[in-house]
């Protein structure tokens, strides 16, 4: 069946449940693509200000030509109140969006699914709850899916088709292919916990949150790295404070439990102490960062001006760092190449880009180098580097360092001794996670990879990028991490050890998706 042919035609009506924010926003997108849309609140009044607000959205893109005063008219039009849930008998499809609620959101599709007809689509909006689980409590679970979207609906474009254990594929091909008309970008997925984005991105907040409470560098500090190193469009401490921590601390805490407290997922006491406190993010005025009217800006700490280099020397292969020896001769530096392990000798200071391991236990087994680099998504247009120092380095070996990365036109930020640094970590467990995903059919490799470009606004796919860093130094910076801490956290995906073991890519054409 084609897309076209799946999809309910545009005179179906749409029952949204629910219209705050995020419910609202589904209902102007249906409304855009023609349907006729049922909104209902349980209170009345939150229905004419979710209406009142979208007035107020698409007044302002009239006023930036973007959008005429018809289509304004015409989608706003199409947004029926519906004060009673018994009214929305019409729709053949109803998308639930109301609070993250197991009980009340049962309750409320034991009385939608006697208020429509049979044939009708019954869906969740939830971002954390077991779309089987709510599928059980109703008398047709086969015509029950969940469908994801995310925060704001009318402009973010990824929508996460979540099917059930029981949900009929013709059920899920209908809502991908109704989706995909409303100019969305649909993924499948299968119903577990977090689903796609919000289980592989635990470790983007997590790993922060873990060198916030080992005091590896300040949230300014670690924002700034995975911006202007890690191509992130926002840092984590940041993103946190944009989605509000009782909101995020929810989202890690249920994923975390649901999958029997792995400790993948174990919720942080950083984050826990803000919500505590009521720091919530920006929607309070503090969290991580003062949002006050005249509060300063968050600063990261960066380190003094170093010295200039005077002998540079490329020892062997620098893998995924292999451009910071055209950036030294475009510099003006002497750059002398040598056979070696992968370092770059800065007069007489060994660095190296980091292994996963601390720079004091790599010191300790090898013998150097005494400062290690981080990854950066391109060395080339990368603003800031960070960098750390084993516990045996001599006192003038950071500022070596910090000399030979400013001569390069980058910022650097000195960290304590982390394992993995900032970006590397971040970045490897990220892979990690979404190779997990892919292992346990969460949903296809090129669906993981989608799903976090087109949700969350990665910089890459996670599993392309560890196509292009090579599996092999994924797992082996993910076994350092292990050996530094010595916890299950950092287990690597069996579906990654295979792509260390063979060389081969994620993302080629197999018939598993594997």
């Amino acid at each position: 069946m084609t897309d076209a042919a799946a999809a309910l035609a545009a005179t179906v009506p749409v029952a949204v449940i629910g219209a705050g924010t995020m419910g609202s926003g589904i209902a102007l997108v249906a409304a855009k693509a023609g349907h006729p849309v049922l909104l209902h609140d349980a209170n009345p009044q939150a229905i004419q200000r979710g209406i009142d607000g979208l007035r107020r959205d698409l007044d302002r893109l009239v006023d930036k030509g973007k959008i005429s005063a018809a289509a304004r008219d015409a989608q706003l039009g199409r947004i029926t109140p519906m004060p009673s849930i018994d009214d929305i008998g019409p729709a053949g499809f109803v998308i639930e969006a109301i609070i993250e609620d197991f009980s009340v959101k049962r309750d409320l599709f034991r009385r939608v699914e006697a208020a429509v007809a049979p044939n009708a689509i019954l869906s969740t909006n939830t971002s954390s709850l077991s779309v089987t689980a709510l599928a059980a409590v109703i008398e047709r679970p086969e015509r029950f899916l969940g469908v994801h979207f995310f925060n704001p609906a009318p402009i973010l474009p990824l929508v996460e088709i979540v099917s059930g254990h029981v949900t009929a594929p013709a059920v899920a091909a209908t809502a991908f292919a109704t989706c995909r008309a409303w100019g969305k970008t649909p993924v499948h997925c299968r119903s577990t916990p977090g689903f796609i984005v919000n289980r592989v991105a635990r470790p983007f907040y997590g790993e922060t949150l873990r060198l916030i409470a080992e005091g590896a560098a300040t949230p300014a500090t670690l924002d700034a790295i995975l911006r202007e190193a890690g191509g992130f469009r926002m840092g984590p401490c940041e993103l946190m404070d944009l989605i509000g921590h009782d909101v995020n601390y929810a989202v890690t805490r249920t994923v975390w439990e649901l999958l029997f407290q792995d400790p993948r997922y174990k919720p942080s006491l950083v984050q826990k102490e803000l919500v505590d406190s009521g720091q919530l993010g920006r929607k309070t005025g503090r969290g991580f960062y003062d949002y006050a009217k005249g509060a300063p800006p968050p600063v990261p700490d960066d380190a003094p001006a170093g010295p200039r280099p005077t002998s540079i020397v490329i020892e062997g292969d620098l893998g995924p760092a292999a451009a910071l020896g055209a950036l030294a001769q475009t510099a003006g530096l002497t750059v002398e190449t040598r056979d070696g392990g992968g370092m770059i000798r800065v007069d007489g200071v060994a660095l190296a880009l980091t292994d996963g391991r601390s720079a004091t236990a790599r010191f300790a087994a090898d013998g150097g180098p005494e400062i290690l680099f981080d990854l950066a998504l391109d060395y080339g247009t990368a603003g800031r580097i960070a960098i750390a120092a084993a516990d045996q380095a001599p006192a003038s070996a950071l500022a070596t360092a910090a000399g030979f990365f400013q001569a390069l036109g980058k910022t650097v930020s000195v960290l304590d001794d982390a394992p993995g640094l900032v970006v590397m970590r971040t970045v490897a467990m990220l892979i990690n996670e979404a190779a997990d995903a892919a292992h346990q059919r969460v949903g296809s490799i090129a669906d993981i990879d989608l799903s976090m470009l087109k949700g969350v606004n990665y910089p890459r796919g996670p599993l392309a990028w560890c196509d292009t860093l090579g599996a092999a130094r994924i797992a082996a910076v993910i076994d350092g991490l292990a050996a530094a801490y010595g916890e299950d956290r950092y287990r690597t995906a069996p579906l990654l050890r295979r792509r260390a073991l063979t060389g081969r890519p994620f993302h080629s054409s197999t018939p598993s998706g594997h």
